[in-house]
């Protein structure tokens, strides 16, 4: 009984040293996103892909990637996304623009609070000639697990690029939104630049937590051999 016990522990000792290692593995590759996405967003902008690349693209090699738009903004409604920033609670704006190469891409031209959502409180783009550099963003399809898109009542819970474009009647769209950058949207509103760039990295903490159980499990295995008389 005792030797089964004892091999328990081991075994469990193990399996506590090996989510640590895990951990450690996350940790280093949560570090080389984070050194990427900071060389992307500091990086020259380069055009923004069309559709010849749209199946290609991948989080991994386009996701914050700095890009240029030149074209005309359509005339057709903006569409508030549900945002929650340090500034609080409030609303994305996300207007069509037809680039010169002929294809469409969402640009999402800043924050705006929740009391001051309404057309009347920000510059109007419609039908205007623009550059927009901005962060490449994957599109945000579905809305969530509690929260669904909405369409038909015009809530948006997540940037879902297809499903706006298609209620607008301005697809097909790019399968991705360009973060506006403060030269391309100067505001005050909408409020651009706030593209949410923290990356959660708390592996260290969970990896020091499997090793310490490890080293718990390992001691008492090492206790119950010692007094197994």
């Amino acid at each position: 009984m005792r030797l089964a016990f004892v091999t328990g522990v081991c075994l469990l000792t193990l399996v506590f040293a090996g989510l640590g290692l895990w951990q450690l593995q996350r940790r280093v590759s949560k570090l080389d996103l984070i050194a990427r996405v900071e060389a992307r967003i500091h990086a020259v902008p380069v055009a923004a892909p069309g559709p010849a690349e749209w199946p290609q693209i991948d989080p991994a090699a386009y996701e914050y990637r700095r890009v240029a738009l030149q074209g005309r903004y359509l005339d057709a409604p903006e569409a508030l996304t549900l945002a929650v920033t340090e500034r609080g609670p409030g609303f994305w704006v996300l207007a069509p623009l037809r680039t010169e190469g002929g294809f469409t891409v969402l640009v999402n031209r800043g924050f705006v609070p929740e009391d001051r959502r309404g057309p009347d409180e920000r510059r109007t783009v419609a039908g205007r000639e623009a550059r927009v550099v901005g962060l490449l963003r994957l599109t945000e399809p579905g809305g969530g697990f509690l929260r669904a898109n909405d369409p038909a009542g015009g809530r948006w819970y997540s940037r879902d690029v297809a499903a706006i474009a298609e209620l607008s009647g301005i697809a097909p769209v790019a399968p991705y939104f360009v973060d506006a950058d403060g030269a391309s949207e100067p505001g005050p509103l909408p409020q651009s630049g706030m593209t949410q760039l923290g990356f959660r990295n708390t592996h260290l903490v969970y990896a020091l937590t499997w090793f310490a159980l490890a080293l718990m499990s390992a001691a008492a295995g090492i206790y119950l051999v010692r007094n197994r008389d």
